[in-house]
């Protein structure tokens, strides 16, 4: 006699709690097991290389939609400086992190920070060291002045997120400050995105007089503050509520920006060809994310995050034109 397999109303409610595999049962989906990133891609993001790819490919596709020509110092300034920062920003919070476990969330890029800080911490004081003589030995006078503001606002922000103060305001509030994250505007996220996008878009723009200066430039400089603002915003939910409801999505916003941004392209390329072929890589990179956002639960958080990252990469196919089209 065969065995009748039993319905769902009939197992115990108790067991739900078990295990995965009881609850993929009771709901009927077959378990599947996450998609994780290749080495090469895990070991970019883990190691702080995603940042400062994405600014050198950005600074180089603004200065070839404004029509000039950076001097190859000025990317690899610019992904110096980011890598430094981002690595003493991980160590920073690693630190903070072992020494109060309770109030700190540490990912996998912390930790693989921490454990190779005997390695990493003397890059980054190279790189620092290195961007230092760039500033002094090739940057221009009014250049040093310009950028020394942008460098400044970093500075405070940097201190502000790691001061004393702050850290012992996240000791106090514990995971009820991550919690409210979930509901209040993301003040953090923005700053970041729009120090991001300054940087990036400065050497261009600094290096065009004002009169060339396009709104159809300015346009896809602004719609990089809101494609970097929904990248940190979406990698911040996402890494807060890896398996999140319906309260919180990337995928309407990015959805919406990026068709509102091919439709800006339809109109503005027969007259701003470059901005609007630049324009048109930022939307597609909206529409990844989206993508990334919907299929959030078949990729592993670590996957997620370099992938997020990753699809900001796609002026990559149109940067090496302001070097071929001199």
């Amino acid at each position: 006699m065969a065995i009748e397999s039993p319905r769902i109303e009939q197992v115990p409610q108790t067991l739900v709690n078990l295990s995965p595999q009881v609850r993929a049962y009771i709901d009927q989906r077959p378990m599947s097991r996450p998609w994780n990133a290749p080495a090469a891609l895990r070991l970019w993001h883990l190691a702080s290389l995603d940042a400062p790819t994405v600014a050198a490919v950005w600074s180089l596709a603004f200065a070839w939609a404004a029509g000039v020509k950076l001097p190859p110092w000025v990317p690899m300034l610019l992904a110096l400086v980011t890598w430094a920062v981002y690595i003493a920003d991980r160590l920073l919070d690693a630190h903070a992190g072992l020494r109060n476990r309770a109030a700190h969330h540490l990912r996998q890029r912390h930790h693989f920070h921490w454990r190779h800080r005997r390695i990493l911490f003397p890059v980054a004081v190279f790189a620092t060291c290195a961007a230092a003589w760039m500033v002094v030995a090739l940057m221009p006078a009014p250049v040093r002045e310009r950028d020394t503001l942008l460098a400044a606002a970093t500075l405070v922000y940097f201190t502000c997120v790691h001061s004393a103060f702050h850290l012992s305001n996240r000791r106090s509030r514990g995971s009820s400050h991550r919690q409210l994250r979930t509901s209040r505007f993301p003040s953090k996220e923005l700053l970041v995105a729009l120090l991001f996008t300054a940087a990036c878009a400065l050497p261009a723009l600094s290096r065009l007089p004002v009169a060339n200066v396009s709104r159809a430039l300015i346009g896809t400089v602004a719609f990089f503050a809101l494609l970097a603002w929904i990248n940190c915003d979406a990698i911040e939910r996402w890494e807060t509520l890896p398996h999140p409801t319906s309260k919180y999505q990337a995928l309407p916003l990015a959805t919406v920006s990026g068709i509102l941004g091919l439709f800006l392209v339809c109109i503005l390329f027969p007259f701003h060809p470059r901005p609007a072929a630049l324009l048109a890589t930022a939307s597609i990179s909206a529409l990844l994310l989206a993508l990334l956002d919907r299929m959030r639960h078949r990729l592993t958080l670590l996957a997620l995050r370099a992938a997020a990252d990753l699809v900001l990469l796609t002026p990559a196919l149109i940067a090496p034109l302001s070097y071929l089209a001199r």
